[in-house]
């Protein structure tokens, strides 16, 4: 979904994708950054769940079961916010962790 903004070089934008990554990831709503098409391509390797453009940052995560939505959202912003100052900050909830449920599950078969 990004690729390093015309305003920033690729290894400038690549640190900023990692730093967002590294903070998001300390938020306690959020479970993981999520694999899909927001992510930061990089030369030999992909940021996901982080897109940095020039006036904005996407940010795709798996929130964890239990915190609102809307909490989870806003821990991803402020982490944001810490990193890179200034930027619009888009945030996708693109899953929810649940509880794990295999304990409650039949396996199926004979």
């Amino acid at each position: 979904m990004s690729h390093p903004p015309g305003g920033r070089d690729t290894a400038e934008a690549g640190q900023l994708a990692d730093r967002i990554a590294a903070a998001v990831a300390g938020c306690p709503a959020v479970a993981a950054l999520a694999d899909g098409p927001v992510a930061t391509y990089l030369p030999g390797r992909v940021v996901t769940g982080v897109a940095v453009r020039d006036d904005l940052v996407v940010v795709a995560v798996v929130a964890r079961h239990g915190p609102p939505l809307a909490e989870a959202a806003g821990q991803v912003r402020a982490a944001v916010a810490q990193v890179a100052p200034g930027l619009a900050v888009d945030v996708r909830i693109d899953d929810i962790q649940l509880p794990d449920a295999g304990a409650g599950r039949r396996e199926a078969g004979p």
